[in-house]
């Protein structure tokens, strides 16, 4: 590593180590609008993730004029830093202020689904605020969980963000080691919830999906854990509105096809879950938080 890089890493950790210690002591209010001023500044700069966030949604509104693409991705970045805002002060929350922190639909699929003992998995978007969410699902329902995280660089912030997920509550699986999925099948067969985010492939095993009429690569992961443990597995989708409760709705279980490979069965399910988050995204097109590249044919254009 160089000189170079290792000092931009350790300017990296100490922002995001100032964030936490600052952000959680301001207002709701203060905080809530100085995150609007700084998407707005980093909206109007126009950098790389800017740049992506619109082409991404440009696959998802296909229609957008270029005016209307460039109001969508001012009320991404708002919402891209209202999740970050919020979950800066997560760990300040009460219990109470996380129950009216989040309304969501279709709970019973959760609720009936761990009670049957057979264990469930939470697959998700980049939609709206997954941390609190999960947070809502570990204080307000009392139900631990367990979920993987991509390693970040440097290692010092992704110690950060392991140690603010397990202060909320939450068991955190390194993504990379090649141990995760024994782990996470051996919760499921306890009869134990996982939640995974599970639109972009973070690995060269993804499966191939129709996402927004081109091709993608998602997770196979959810599909495979279902197939072995016999776990439920439901599609979550998260939304913001114009109130601070933030919205949410449990789909119907995604079902392992009765015939068929392995393979071909991940291939169905992992295309109905893409279905559903298509769906979701494309009612709130403002709350997916994807700024990376995500299509296949993106993903080849970076290539030589």
């Amino acid at each position: 590593m160089t000189e170079a890089s290792e000092l931009r890493d350790r300017l990296t950790d100490s922002l995001y180590g100032l964030g936490w210690a600052t952000v959680k002591k301001l207002p709701e209010p203060v905080a809530a609008g100085l995150g609007r001023r700084i998407a707005d500044i980093a909206w109007k700069r126009r950098g790389k993730s800017v740049q992506r966030l619109e082409s991404n949604l440009a696959r998802v509104v296909p229609d957008a004029t270029p005016e209307r693409l460039a109001e969508l991705s001012k009320a991404g970045m708002r919402s891209y830093m209202r999740y970050w805002m919020e979950s800066f002060r997560l760990p300040t929350w009460s219990k109470e202020r996380v129950d009216g922190g989040f309304d969501v639909k279709d709970v019973h699929y959760l609720k009936d689904g761990l009670a049957s003992g057979r264990g469930v998995i939470l697959a998700l978007p980049h939609l709206a605020n997954w941390d609190l969410a999960g947070v809502w699902v570990t204080r307000s329902l009392g139900v631990p969980f367990t979920t993987v995280a991509e390693r970040l660089k440097p290692e010092t912030l992704y110690d950060r963000f392991v140690a603010y997920r397990e202060s909320l509550g939450m068991e955190v699986l390194p993504h990379s080691g090649g141990t995760a999925f024994g782990t996470l099948a051996r919760r499921l067969r306890d009869g134990g919830l996982i939640c995974l985010v599970a639109d972009r492939d973070l690995s060269a095993s993804g499966t191939e999906v129709t996402f927004f009429g081109e091709t993608a690569r998602m997770p196979a992961g959810p599909a495979l854990l279902a197939q072995q443990t016999g776990a439920l597995l439901l599609p979550v989708t998260l939304w913001y509105d114009d109130s601070p409760v933030m919205k949410g709705r449990v789909h119907p279980p995604v079902d392992v096809p009765e015939t068929g490979t392995r393979a071909e069965k991940t291939s169905v399910m992992t295309q109905a879950l893409a279905d559903v988050f298509a769906t979701g995204i494309a009612d709130h097109p403002e709350d997916w938080h994807m700024l990376q590249r995500l299509w296949l044919k993106d993903l080849e254009e970076r290539r030589p």
